[in-house]
């Protein structure tokens, strides 16, 4: 499982124009990657909707958001019309991007497991590593959290670039001379 600190994995996909997409999208910029099941779900379309009327509250804070589903490009296109929406969507019918960001995987609803979609989120800096991760969101007000997210990672530094502790014991001999 990803965790902060860790360099964004590597993937492939192409976006509803159906032009490829790749980890090199997070070059530069904050980037936000959510991950939703379907497309024009009362879900999905609550949290592409507020992701889209903070867009430019995320533009303001250089962040670029992006949606991923296993929804066709032509679904994705078809949504963003008719909602109006402000989101560059990534269509990962194989679920290799799902997957490696631990979008995809068991779950439960109404009792019942499942395997599938698992609504959450990634904050990837700048830099390319994981900032911070949700995962497992509640569509409805989850686009100001990551909002405010963001804006605490900008403002002290993201944990990605903080220097990992060593894991290792300290030595107890002394150095030879």
């Amino acid at each position: 499982m990803i965790e902060a600190g860790q360099p964004a994995p590597p993937f492939r996909v192409v976006d509803q124009d159906g032009k490829p997409v790749t980890e090199g999208v997070f070059a530069g910029r904050w980037t936000v990657l959510y991950f939703y099941p379907r497309d024009d779900t009362p879900g999905c379309t609550v949290e592409a909707c507020e992701f889209t009327a903070s867009i430019a509250e995320f533009e303001g804070l250089d962040a670029t958001v992006l949606g991923a589903s296993p929804d066709k490009p032509e679904t994705h296109k078809k949504f963003i019309a008719k909602h109006g929406l402000k989101l560059r969507l990534l269509s990962d019918p194989e679920h290799r991007l799902l997957e490696a960001y631990g979008g995809w995987g068991e779950k439960v609803l109404y009792g019942k497991k499942s395997v599938g979609v698992i609504r959450s989120t990634v904050i990837v800096d700048p830099k390319g590593l994981v900032a911070h991760r949700w995962a497992r969101v509640t569509a409805a007000g989850h686009a100001g959290f990551v909002r405010a997210k963001l804006a605490e990672l900008k403002a002290t530094g993201s944990p990605a670039n903080a220097k990992p502790a060593s894991t290792k014991p300290a030595s107890t001999k002394p150095k030879k001379k």
